[in-house]
């Protein structure tokens, strides 16, 4: 296989902005290797925010404007980002950005129209890497797992914590992943009614205490009882999550504080299922991965069962962009990018459409 040269964009539940990230994916023999050689992160702003964060409740008509809008918006970022720094790419792989994630009724949609993507970069185009998976039975969801495989199967666990908390291991030489619960969507819910975007490595959360009353609503949620696979998506969240936290009359740190003690307890639940040893390892990426006060409570649950391995902060910030290069480069070669292990679909699949640039 030759090196390609990808530009992977990643737009995750937490609405926090764009990550791209310029990579290279080779394969010697068997292992596959990257490099990740750019990065950069472009934060939204409010309107294009509020935009993403209503588009559930936008009319056919209006979400297709939003779609290719969106599209145009993505191709002028990654243009940009190609001119300003003289790159060669073979491709651009985007994630898009989930509005829809329904798999038991065989619906999922990320909108950013691939069309108007490769037209307004002027690239090759891959996108749209759930559909199939979901019109073969799956979840469509985690599809990160596929990097943790073929790029970090050292660790015993990898473990996301971006708006949503996913996990992913090897069992029985199958590669297991699934949607945990919670992670920084509810922090950042909280905290943006309060007109603060985040909070910064935890400080808040850490001021606060635990209200038992939410943390045992979060904790009883029906979704933690279902047997994988299983995704959830911002629709879930607004239905079942968003009335326990708007309905709690708390200061916001002991929300945030509540809050990351469940989505800590959820977690260490999760790992400890599956035959974790004192050896085990685990791979924290995602922005909630700089959380030092979450990651501290996790550790804490954790205890001597699970070993968190540090890593660099461009990986926890652009894991997902680089995973999603490397499932552009697996489908321009016509190669598995998505398990049926982790997604429960009939069989694997190499998903993705590919647009090129009129």
């Amino acid at each position: 296989m030759k090196t390609y040269n990808i530009l992977g964009l990643m737009s995750g539940t937490s609405l926090d902005g764009l990550d791209l990230a310029y990579c290279a994916i080779w394969q010697e023999n068997t292992t596959y290797k990257f490099e990740i050689k750019k990065t950069k992160s472009i934060k939204y702003s409010i309107e294009l925010q509020n935009k993403l964060k209503n588009s559930i409740r936008l009319t056919a008509e209006e979400l297709l404007i939003l779609h290719n809008y969106y599209g145009t918006w993505l191709g002028q970022q990654a243009k940009a980002f190609i001119d300003e720094n003289t790159l060669e790419v073979d491709a651009i792989a985007s994630h898009g950005h989930t509005t829809h994630h329904q798999p038991e009724n065989g619906l999922t949609f990320q909108i950013g129209s691939g069309q108007h993507l490769a037209n307004a970069s002027k690239q090759k185009v891959i996108c749209d890497f759930r559909t199939n998976d979901v019109a073969l039975g799956g979840q469509g969801a985690p599809l990160v797992p596929i990097g943790d495989k073929l790029f970090f199967g050292e660790y015993s666990f990898c473990l996301n914590l971006g708006g949503i908390s996913n996990v992913s291991f090897e069992k029985d030489d199958n590669r297991i992943a699934y949607d945990i619960g919670l992670a920084n969507m509810i922090l950042n819910h909280i905290t943006q009614k309060n007109g603060i975007d985040y909070d910064n490595g935890g400080k808040l959360a850490k001021s606060g205490t635990i209200n038992l009353e939410m943390l045992n609503q979060l904790n009883n949620l029906d979704y933690y009882k279902l047997p994988f696979p299983k995704s959830i998506g911002y629709e879930w969240f607004v239905e079942k999550v968003v009335p326990i936290v708007d309905n709690t009359e708390d200061s916001m740190q002991n929300l945030l504080c509540t809050s990351v003690h469940h989505i800590c307890e959820q977690v260490s639940i999760e790992l400890k299922k599956h035959n974790c040893t004192p050896e085990s390892s685990l791979l924290v990426t995602g922005g909630g991965a700089l959380n030092e006060f979450l990651i501290s409570i996790l550790k804490e649950k954790l205890g001597d069962k699970i070993k968190v391995v540090p890593t660099s902060k461009q990986l926890i910030e652009f894991k997902e962009a680089l995973v999603f290069s490397l499932m552009g480069v697996l489908r321009l070669e016509n190669k598995i990018n998505v398990l049926k292990s982790v997604t429960g679909a009939v069989t694997n699949s190499s998903s993705g459409v590919i647009y090129l640039p009129c």
